[in-house]
């Protein structure tokens, strides 16, 4: 399966009680894919996957699926820090009726290179559903070097890697020594979403594909169409509205974006609170430069 395009990382909406709010949710998928997004990727560290049950998890992943009903394709987060839980965790979302998995770097522990090979390989071989790997080192301390990343390319069912390093070099590497397989290398830094494409990666699976998914979905199709320069303007446009997400400790910032623009996504999972009220107005006016602010 193909991994292209722009893949909102989603929010997981919720209520009081941070049990998945499935109205919103559904409000949500909506919004971003009738405006173009290739995919969507439930449980996402966006998505906060970290602070749901097990119980809820699978409640996500389920609505999406319902929701999406073949649109496009559902990649759901599975995670674990041993080999036998991530296991687990992508059996457990393809009972739930995902299309495809991501797969992060173990956490807390910091494998070698051979130790983080085996481990995918494993993953991939316990199931038939396309596997994306996941590196997030700011987030695991564990990254996925570019020899290993092309050593597990070579697996039949590892179809992409989504690369939230922010190291240009390294994701480059990645399109580099993958060019001639059939495998896709996806931006998670949504500042190099225009640099991933025209150096022959895939698209992105992007945060702010939550808030302005028409945006992302313009920068690729102008980029497929040659129109290298207006694609660039709008990752220049967007910009602003990513760098605020240090206004807050992430990834509240997201949420909050949401909530100001009536999708009642609820506030981040605890210990995690949202923006002051200074900075909500900060980024009202960084909404209202989006053109986002017409879902009030």
């Amino acid at each position: 399966m193909a991994v292209k395009g722009i893949i909102p990382a989603l929010v997981t909406p919720i209520d009081e009680a941070e049990r998945v709010n499935e109205k919103a949710l559904r409000h949500l998928l909506d919004y971003t894919v009738d405006n173009g997004c290739h995919g969507v990727f439930v449980l996402s560290s966006t998505g906060e996957f970290y602070g749901l049950s097990e119980g809820e998890k699978r409640r996500a992943i389920e609505i999406t699926v319902d929701h999406i009903h073949g649109r496009v394709p559902v990649m759901a987060g599975a995670y674990g820090v041993g080999t036998k839980e991530a296991i687990r965790m992508v059996a457990a979302a393809k009972e739930a009726g995902a299309d495809l998995v991501s797969v992060l770097t173990p956490m807390m522990i910091t494998p070698n290179d051979e130790e983080i090979y085996q481990h995918y390989r494993a993953i991939a071989e316990s199931t038939d559903l396309p596997v994306t790997l996941y590196n997030n080192p700011d987030r695991t301390h564990v990254n996925l070097s570019a020899k290993v990343v092309e050593r597990l390319a070579e697996i039949p069912n590892v179809a992409a890697v989504k690369d939230s390093s922010g190291d240009l070099g390294l994701m480059m590497d990645y399109i580099r020594r993958t060019a001639d397989m059939d495998f896709d290398v996806l931006c998670g830094r949504d500042m190099l979403i225009f640099a991933n494409l025209i150096h022959g990666g895939s698209g992105s699976v992007a945060a702010t594909a939550n808030v302005a998914p028409a945006l992302l979905v313009d920068l690729y199709n102008k980029v497929q169409q040659g129109d290298w320069k207006g694609a660039l303007a709008d990752q220049y446009k967007l910009a602003p509205f990513r760098l605020s997400f240090g206004m807050a400790s992430w990834p509240a910032v997201t949420k909050d974006a949401l909530n100001l623009m009536g999708f009642e996504v609820g506030r981040p999972i605890a210990p995690i609170t949202g923006c002051k009220p200074e900075k909500l107005e900060a980024l009202r006016g960084l909404l209202e430069d989006l053109g986002t602010l017409q879902q009030e």
